[in-house]
């Protein structure tokens, strides 16, 4: 990733409430986690710098009373991550929906990366949180549909695991797909 060059990436994070959306971002911005939910209302907002390059990121609120507000925030996104708790596999099999919205939204599909967020919670054998290895074949089949390099990854806000790197791998794949068009 070269952040020398002067450019500015707008990148959106959706997803189901309580995914930890808001926790990822405040983690990736230096501002610590919380503890405390604090219901996001319509759309979060930061900025980082890295060399010259700035990121916008905005963090949409993922109730549904908010489709219709959420709608201009996708306007001028480069890239999303599309986050899901892996915990709570419903905020899994509303993915579809959460891509849906933002091709809808941007008007064309845009590089994304699915987010399993929440694995310090995970526990081994459970029945009821999402395997990896179904999350990672899904994100292959994202692939094959949306014509962009779909990576899986998992995080864990928490504890500040795969932040960084979710991130980095999202602005690597926008810069992959502008120097394809």
């Amino acid at each position: 990733m070269d952040f020398d060059q002067k450019q500015t990436f707008k990148l959106v994070l959706v997803g189901d409430p309580m995914v930890g959306k808001t926790s990822l971002r405040r983690r990736y911005l230096g501002e610590g986690f919380s503890y405390n939910y604090l219901m996001t209302i319509g759309a979060d907002f930061g900025i980082k710098r890295v060399g010259n390059t700035i990121f916008q990121i905005w963090d949409l609120a993922g109730q549904e009373n908010f489709e219709i507000v959420r709608e201009g925030y996708y306007n001028g996104a480069n890239g999303a991550l599309v986050v899901f708790d892996v915990t709570r596999p419903q905020t899994y099999e509303h993915i579809p929906q959460w891509i849906n919205e933002v091709v809808k939204n941007v008007g064309k599909m845009i590089p994304f990366i699915l987010v399993g967020n929440k694995v310090d919670l995970r526990k081994e054998g459970e029945k009821w949180c999402v395997p990896t290895d179904v999350a990672k074949q899904y994100a292959e089949t994202l692939s094959d549909w949306s014509g962009y390099d779909v990576g899986y990854i998992e995080t864990s806000a928490l504890l500040g695991f795969n932040v960084e790197k979710v991130f980095e791998d999202l602005v690597d794949e926008i810069i992959a797909s502008l120097q394809m068009d």
